[in-house]
């Protein structure tokens, strides 16, 4: 949405296409928590600062060009926001309030209360949407793949998710917005439409993507007693701002075992807090259900009440007083590093391609640094928005070119009868194979088995999609996502295997610890259907001293 709202703000006539709703799918709808931004309200504060915190966070692997975008763009678009009432949470005078989240170096982050910043920013941005004439929204519309002419974009081509007929879309420009790949793990916080849609969209057309790797996983992701109708990553801001206890069988803290110096405050980054959750558990030490135990125990009933608001009586009708019980929690597939690899105008090597917000790789490295998610995407969206609607002013003609699109026409259309295979089982298969052994702790056997397992399951699927049959047909969807998800599945695999070390949300038992001939990027593109690896140097720092 940032981005069609950029480029139509330069005269641009903008598709604003979405495989489910317009503004009500993806990861910013989820995202219930926080966005880190250089605003300096609760204490002096500079972009720089930001920027600095970012690539700590990021383990040597952050491209800083990117992530000085983000870091030094992102109080305008916090701004803009504000102007158009997302409702920041605000102190007494008046000012937007900020928090401390993990990683930063002092209070830098800014939210709407009581778990609806997501919601809220997606439903401001949609407000805005829907009053700008030159945005045309098409919902229910599955993309399969994009049209290209003398090697440059021209278009997509998919179906209508309604009534299974082939679309084609001339574009003089094409963005990628789809978010990231979490989906492609058991437990996870993504909606079901973030399963690296985007990811092999780019690789088809030629694009290169990077960094690969490195999955981040939510340290505190709900874990039991049942929670329904809550978003599981919702413990992170009270933990950091009540101070809640991360506790082992023993009901003792373990967070500072790991060479963490917590404090009694929740500072430690996401990818130490996952490590030190799961070496818990495998020590024998964790919860009956396998991760942590949180406890606001500690806490007075009417901070508690304070600082959650009406969460409190939804968390009661789920049977949980936290002024009496710990709940449980443990690590969950939340955000990717990686993506596809672009300039700072957001274009990749494919002319006339762009992507923008998690898509988009380098700017968090090889860990991102908590609240940075929705400012990149704003970010991002706006610079993408931008170029390519000034590239898009100097295109005088669509090149489209029917006849160059009848391979991915006919793959969007064609169908074969396939009664004997479920295809949910096998995305389920997939899942499991990526949490088991692309997770959070890897090893080369562990490795070499998923990839085992993913090419079987290609092979399983075939070349062609079950035939259509009426509207809204979940097995023909299936049979698309698994075309794009075991594709993704694969460079991840492959990624990790090649990574002989552990960085950031990389962790290899058999290779701990960081080695600096590793302190590069690794790229990935297709070359007649086969995945090509190569590296790519990190672009250097870009913080200077900063009174």
């Amino acid at each position: 949405m940032a981005a069609a709202l950029s480029a139509a703000e330069m005269g641009a006539e903008v598709i604003l296409a979405d495989r489910s709703l317009i503004g009500r799918s993806g990861a910013t709808i989820m995202a219930q928590m926080t966005v880190a931004v250089a605003l300096g309200s609760e204490t002096p504060d500079h972009w720089e600062h930001h920027l600095a915190d970012t690539l700590t966070a990021g383990r040597g692997l952050c491209d800083a060009n990117l992530a000085a975008l983000v870091c030094e763009q992102g109080p305008a678009a916090i701004q803009q926001l504000d102007e158009w009432r997302v409702g920041w949470a605000r102190k007494a005078d008046g000012g937007i309030r900020q928090t401390q989240a993990p990683g930063h170096d002092r209070p830098r982050c800014v939210y709407v209360d009581f778990l609806a910043t997501g919601p809220a920013v997606a439903k401001t941005l949609r407000g805005r949407v829907l009053r700008q004439k030159l945005v045309t929204r098409i919902g229910d519309l599955y993309l399969t793949d994009l049209a290209l002419v003398d090697g440059a974009v021209a278009g997509a081509i998919g179906f209508s998710v309604a009534d299974g007929q082939p679309v084609s879309i001339a574009a003089k420009t094409v963005i990628l917005a789809t978010g990231g790949l979490t989906r492609l793990y058991r437990r996870n916080s993504a909606s079901a439409n973030m399963g690296g849609d985007g990811h092999a969209l780019a690789l088809r057309a030629g694009a290169e993507l990077m960094d690969m790797e490195f999955v981040q996983f939510f340290p505190i992701g709900h874990l039991a007693p049942r929670l329904v109708g809550m978003d599981p990553i919702m413990w992170d801001p009270f933990r950091y701002k009540l101070g809640g206890r991360l506790l082992n069988s023993e009901m003792r803290e373990f967070m500072n075992d790991y060479g963490n110096e917590e404090g009694g405050r929740y500072v430690v980054t996401r990818d130490k807090a996952t490590h030190a959750i799961l070496k818990e558990v495998e020590a024998g030490r964790g919860s009956p259900a396998g991760g942590a135990f949180l406890s606001f125990q500690h806490i007075p009933g009417d901070k508690l009440r304070e600082a959650f608001g009406p969460v409190i009586d939804r968390l009661a009708a789920n049977g949980i007083d936290l002024s009496k019980m710990p709940v449980e929690v443990a690590p969950i597939a939340h955000y990717h590093m990686g993506g596809v690899k672009t300039d700072t105008t957001m274009e990749t090597r494919v002319p006339n391609l762009y992507a923008a917000g998690e898509l988009v790789a380098g700017a968090n490295g090889a860990n991102r640094l908590s609240g940075n998610a929705i400012t990149e995407a704003l970010v991002f969206g706006r610079i993408a928005g931008e170029a390519a609607a000034m590239r898009a002013n100097t295109i005088a003609h669509h090149s489209w070119k029917n006849a160059l699109a009848t391979e991915q026409l006919e793959i969007a259309s064609a169908s074969t009868p396939r009664p004997d295979l479920n295809l949910a089982g096998v995305i389920a298969e997939l899942q499991a194979v990526m949490a088991d052994f692309v997770g959070p702790f890897r090893t080369r056997e562990g490795l070499e088995h998923a990839l085992a397992s993913l090419a079987d399951m290609k092979s399983a699927i075939g070349t062609i999609a079950p035939e259509t049959k009426g509207p809204y047909n979940l097995e023909r969807i299936d049979w698309f996502d698994l075309r794009s998800m075991l594709l993704v599945a694969e460079t991840i695999t492959r990624a990790a295997l090649l990574r002989t070390e552990s960085r950031g949300a990389h962790q290899r038992n058999d290779f701990p610890g960081l080695d600096d001939n590793w302190a590069l990027h690794q790229t990935v593109a297709l070359h007649q259907n086969e995945l090509v690896f190569g590296r790519a140097p990190v672009v250097g720092s870009r913080v200077s001293e900063v009174a």
